[in-house]
């Protein structure tokens, strides 16, 4: 039962993921250092399967680690999981991801918009966990 709801988690966070971007897509795209072409699209998509594959394993691993700390830290209601789930975005993966753009000199937009998504994404796995 804990692998199914891993990949539910994964999966709703990945969707999630799906509607940020496309959302934000007019503000994420300049700031990413994607080349555009002149029509304000990706000029070189890449690998589509590598990449949202490797994006669809990382979700697991995220996912799988959060059910761990949730499950070890004895965190057994809704409110408890969204709250850890947020915290571990906030104070976990933003602040890494802002590190990293901050040595590479990215705009701080790009910290904004995938902060945004680590600590929502992070609350709907954990909501997804606390509910299967």
């Amino acid at each position: 039962m804990e692998f199914i709801s891993v990949i539910a988690a994964a999966l709703a966070a990945f969707a999630y993921g799906a509607v940020h971007y496309t959302v934000l897509s007019k503000q994420w795209l300049p700031v990413s250092g994607v080349k555009l072409d002149a029509n304000g699209r990706p000029a070189q998509a890449g690998n589509m399967l590598f990449q949202f594959g490797s994006s669809f394993i990382a979700m697991i691993l995220v996912a799988g680690m959060m059910r761990h700390v949730l499950a070890t830290s004895g965190v057994d209601t809704l409110g408890g999981s969204v709250v850890s789930g947020l915290g571990i975005g906030a104070f976990f993966i933003l602040p890494w991801v802002w590190m990293n753009n901050t040595y590479t000199s990215r705009p701080i937009m790009l910290t904004v918009i995938d902060g945004a998504y680590s600590i929502i994404g992070c609350g709907i796995i954990s909501a997804v966990l606390a509910l299967i």
